[in-house]
């Protein structure tokens, strides 16, 4: 696969056909339904299946933002058909690669020769192939094993492209102002993940914090490494698909399932600073039981005090006391004082239950996210969220939460049990150091 649309013409059109097609699907099973005076809900499951390998096969052409949007569809069955993030999960893993030719010609002009006079051996088949960049196994010439991740040509002008495509849909949708601080975000955080240099030195903060019992992390190898192509050394572990493809026990669902839970609470005392991309092709099944952790483009840093009135969630729902979770959502900018009282108690309510609801693990010293109930009603909420079509809250929600919502997918579809002893007491720890200063 060597074509990649980079203009603003090409990729609107892509994303134009698709729409079409799909909402013209769409409207004949409802002309159906209508004739047949019911809703057939088979023909609706295998048409949603249809829709989302279609569009699936147009984002991995786009790749850049579109390849983004599939990863964040695929782990979001509350607001989409389970069908349909079924099939959109192929955005974590498996991604149609760019030709050999292309690969040889980007490496050289990155580093200045072909892969195969740099590396003692290079693989030109990727091993993994994503939304900005594919990875390919290759070995220095001292034996040491390395994974090199090559940008897409072209990938951060179709990010302007598109978040500019983007803009003109929510200018309409829910306010030009709106629309253009949450755009902003977006477009920033994805150029960064553009940079490697930048990913590269994520990484190394990373793996001297994090490598050690519990986590690994690559380790980056800046040498051979520009802006656009990323060497790290390589760790040799499963994904989680191919982890539950081979029918874990339960023990070993909870083992790992603890090392995700305590990855997240070990970044809350770090610098306003969380790992933003909580995906599960993002994260290694060790063989040594340790979790690896991969991919570190996109790292959020949060101002002080976004970061600390989003911890002191924890504490207003613990105690569930509308009063203080009014005051906090109102610091969070979830909650407009110049609205009008109705519209935002309703809000409240609503944020007051979910908020309650997400975080009753931590009133379990032992938390099952294998209880079929608990995934029901967290998608139930998810789909009663788009009650309030106006966006709320501060732009540094879009990708702090990323992490935390991210985290109990994988929990959920792990069906791991967890125990949140410790991250009680560093949540309420962190706070009263918050609180005292």
């Amino acid at each position: 696969m060597s074509d990649f649309p980079s203009s603003a013409l090409q990729r609107s059109g892509i994303i134009a056909k698709t729409g079409l097609k799909v909402g013209a699907s769409y409207a004949g099973q409802h002309l159906k339904d209508i004739l047949n005076g019911k809703r057939d809900e088979e023909a609706r499951k295998s048409l949603n299946k249809k829709n989302a390998e279609r569009m699936f096969k147009d984002f991995s052409r786009l790749r850049g933002t579109a390849l983004k949007l599939a990863q964040t569809m695929s782990l979001d069955n509350a607001l989409i058909p389970e069908e349909m993030a079924e099939v959109m999960a192929q955005a974590q893993y498996s991604v149609p690669p760019i030709n050999k030719a292309l690969v040889r010609t980007l490496v050289k002009r990155e580093l200045g020769k072909y892969p195969e006079e740099i590396f003692a051996r290079f693989e030109p088949e990727a091993l993994a192939a994503a939304s900005i960049g594919q990875v390919h196994r290759a070995w220095l010439h001292d034996g040491t094993p390395v994974a090199v991740k090559i940008q897409y040509p072209n990938v951060r002008d179709t990010i302007q492209t598109d978040m500019g495509i983007a803009r003109l849909f929510m200018d309409r949708i829910i306010g030009k102002e709106k629309a253009e601080m949450y755009i902003e975000e977006v477009r920033l955080k994805l150029l960064e993940e553009t940079d490697y240099l930048n990913e590269g030195a994520n990484l190394t903060r990373y793996h001297e914090s994090f490598t050690g019992e519990k986590f690994v992390t690559p380790q980056w190898l800046p040498e051979y490494s520009t802006g656009k192509v990323l060497t790290m050394t390589f760790l040799e572990g499963r994904h989680m698909n191919e982890f539950l493809a081979s029918n874990p026990t339960q023990e070993e669902k909870d083992h790992f399932g603890q090392r995700f839970w305590d990855f997240f609470h070990a970044q809350i005392d770090s610098n306003y600073t969380v790992y933003a991309d909580a995906h599960p092709g993002n994260f290694l099944f060790m063989p040594d039981g340790r979790l690896g952790i991969l991919d570190f483009g996109c790292v959020k840093v949060s101002p002080p005090e976004f970061f600390n009135n989003y911890m002191r969630l924890f504490d207003v729902h613990m105690a569930d006391d509308t009063a203080h979770i009014r005051r906090v959502y109102t610091a969070l900018e979830m909650v407009d004082p110049n609205q009008s009282r109705d519209d935002d108690d309703a809000f409240v309510a609503f944020a007051r239950a979910f908020g309650n609801l997400f975080l009753s693990p931590y009133r379990n010293d032992v938390f099952d996210f294998g209880v079929a109930d608990f995934s029901q009603d967290v998608a139930r909420y998810g789909r009663e969220a788009t009650a309030f079509t106006e966006p709320r809250g501060s732009r540094h929600f879009i990708f702090v939460t990323r992490l935390h919502v991210g985290l109990y997918r994988i929990l959920m579809q792990l069906g791991a049990r967890v125990n949140t002893v410790e991250s009680r007491e560093i949540l309420r720890s962190y706070l009263k150091s918050v609180n005292a200063a």
